[in-house]
């Protein structure tokens, strides 16, 4: 009687796990695969690989909605074999800074792993982030120093705001009403007010920034110098830097903690001598506390809602590597599709 029970509970388990979607879809993790056109889905529990969805040419970024129910991917168009050849000819993956070409934002359902909306947006878009109430997504057109405004639910392009040189990476600040923009070219991080969907001030911040990023507390911003082999340290309420703090070769993504106690940064390095660590900053003492082994060419940064894992794509190894927060190790390494860029976990 006892095993019959066993085996009664166990299947009305699995059925509601099964009739429960937003379960599975709760822990996930999206990885942009740059030069295989493709995104991965990963299981953040097993660290298995669930899905790997077709998308346009040379998915650059890729953004959970706040919801959890989609994921943001920008990249080049539709994909093809001619469109293909022109847009790598001459080109190593992921080395899209050279591209200036019309593109467009890819909405998969993370329900069904399915494309359900495509968003043209400016020449060559980088980064997408999505606004803390959902209604909105921000994209940076680097190819024509704008950032494209996107109304989520009607899937239409609403405003186009522009900015500095070459706009890479942003992030919203945590009470939704300015979004960082990284200007790459600029030396510049451009402020956009989200209520007059303009840019509002240029913070000077040094050579070469890539992204942006907050504590979820709101008390600092963050920009990666990428040519400085810095991070630049911002107080939002002034608009300052307030102070620089050494890292690895070529910082990229960087994210902090839920707990806001530290930053972690993704030191990508060059394709000739890459970069395959993660520094972690102290945030009380502003210092490296520990540099993590990761893999070739590490660039993109995210953590789960719990702040238990962290998930860095190593661009050069084709991997993902799973950063034990607790402990301060690598948990699991994961084959991904070619060229892995951006990442982001549901919520």
């Amino acid at each position: 009687m006892t095993n019959r029970n066993n085996g009664f509970w166990a299947v009305v388990q699995m059925g509601l796990l099964a009739w429960s979607g937003a379960t599975w879809a709760a822990d996930q993790v999206y990885v942009a695969n740059e030069g295989a056109d493709t995104v991965s889905v990963l299981d953040a529990a097993s660290f298995q690989t669930l899905a790997s969805v077709r998308v346009g040419r040379m998915p650059h970024n890729v953004q959970v909605s706040p919801d959890g129910k989609f994921a943001w991917v920008t990249n080049n168009g539709e994909p093809g074999p001619m469109a293909d050849a022109a847009a790598h000819k001459g080109m190593a993956p992921g080395a899209h800074g050279a591209m200036a070409q019309p593109g467009a934002v890819w909405v998969i359902d993370t329900g069904t792993q399915a494309i359900v909306a495509r968003v043209p947006v400016g020449m060559h878009p980088a980064h997408v982030v999505v606004s803390p109430d959902g209604r909105l997504a921000y994209v940076t057109n680097g190819g024509d120093n704008s950032v494209s405004v996107i109304d989520t639910s009607a899937r239409k392009l609403v405003a186009s705001i522009p900015v500095g040189p070459f706009p890479h990476g942003l992030r919203i600040s945590p009470d939704g009403k300015e979004v960082y923009v990284a200007n790459l070219k600029g030396g510049t991080v451009s402020v956009i007010d989200t209520a007059s969907q303009k840019a509002v001030a240029q913070v000077a911040v040094g050579k070469g920034p890539a992204q942006t990023g907050f504590t979820p507390d709101g008390r600092w911003a963050f920009v990666s110098l990428s040519q400085e082999n810095a991070v630049a340290v911002i107080d939002p309420a002034t608009r300052q830097v307030v102070r620089k703090i050494a890292v690895g070769s070529v910082p990229i993504q960087l994210y902090a903690t839920p707990d806001s106690r530290t930053l972690l940064v993704a030191n990508q390095g060059s394709r000739q001598k890459p970069g395959n660590t993660v520094s972690l900053i102290d945030l009380e003492r502003f210092k490296v506390a520990k540099t993590v082994v990761t893999g070739a060419g590490a660039h993109g940064v995210a953590i789960d809602r719990e702040g238990r894992y962290a998930y860095v794509s190593n661009t050069y190894a084709n991997t993902v590597s799973v950063l034990d927060l607790k402990d301060r190790k690598i948990a699991k390494t994961v084959p991904v599709g070619q060229a892995p860029n951006g990442i982001s976990a549901t919520p």
